[in-house]
């Protein structure tokens, strides 16, 4: 029993220590810094915390975090199961997806330069040369400052970048899992009479909604550290700053460690319980195999 056990430990002790080396100890390290000055030199307890979350442009980006929160994470997964079914029933579903699949193969920083060109804006009656503008004039209307205009026109321009990016790669996750569904369960229903909005909502979601959940986990995941897009397209200007562009600013502009690291660790504190329902679900679904 002992032999099997020192096994054991031999095998798992090279993960371990990687673990160790690259989680646990930065982690525990920035927890740490947290609680020391701008310079780490002095004890400061939670004063870093107490002065973020009194400060206006930590609120400000707390508030947009939420913004991106919620209209991200619902319109990625939205329209990327919309479009798992849709092009599910085309002939060049092919073609489709990997269009619509395309924007997750550019950089977040070539995404925002080109959508920086997109929202270009000129002031009224001069030529403008952004997309966006060029049709609210062809339409009858004035141009927008689509960048600049607070509080919500530039944050919601800035969460549209976001979905076009990642709508792709949740299109074809949700994808595979509709591909999956049993063709003769849906065919049976279709034959007891139920119409394509009842086969989606009681057969077909409910099948493949440990996959959205998934899907819905990586996008909570992934607007939560969002970054590129706003430091390329605005720099947190015109509140539109979010909390890891707080953070960056803390860290190389202000030299403030303590501030950067109790930033780390909030975004730390929050994306936690998204992991452990995951991880709880994975569980579930074990348990039930």
């Amino acid at each position: 029993m002992r032999r099997g056990g020192g096994w054991a430990w031999g095998f798992t002790a090279p993960a371990l220590l990687l673990i160790g080396f690259y989680l646990a100890y930065p982690t525990l390290a920035t927890i740490y810094l947290s609680l020391f000055d701008r310079q780490s030199q002095r004890f400061v307890g939670l004063r870093n915390y107490l002065d973020l979350f009194s400060s206006s442009a930590m609120l400000t980006a707390l508030r947009n975090n939420v913004l991106w929160l919620v209209l991200f994470t619902t319109l990625t997964v939205g329209l990327g199961l919309a479009l798992a079914v849709l092009t599910d029933r085309v002939r060049y579903e092919a073609a489709a997806k990997a269009l619509i699949f395309l924007p997750m193969a550019i950089s977040f920083v070539g995404a925002g330069v080109i959508w920086k060109f997109v929202y270009a804006y000129r002031p009224a009656g001069a030529p403008q040369i952004g997309l966006a503008n060029q049709v609210m004039v062809l339409s009858g209307r004035e141009p927008v400052g689509w960048l600049i205009a607070q509080p919500w026109v530039n944050n919601l321009a800035l969460i549209v970048v976001g979905v076009w990016i990642w709508t792709g790669f949740a299109m074809v996750v949700l994808s595979a899992a509709y591909k999956g569904i049993p063709k003769e369960l849906l065919e049976a229903a279709r034959v007891d009479g139920a119409s394509e909005w009842q086969v989606f909502w009681r057969i077909s979601l409910p099948v493949i909604q440990s996959t959205v959940a998934v899907v819905a986990t990586t996008m909570v995941i992934t607007v939560l550290k969002v970054f590129d897009i706003v430091y390329v397209m605005t720099n947190g200007s015109f509140g539109t700053e979010v909390m890891a562009n707080r953070m960056y600013k803390e860290m190389f502009q202000f030299r403030h460690f303590g501030r950067a690291s109790a930033i780390a660790v909030i975004l730390f504190i929050a994306i936690v319980p998204v992991m452990l329902a995951n991880i709880r679900r994975f569980r579930q679904q074990e348990a039930t195999r």
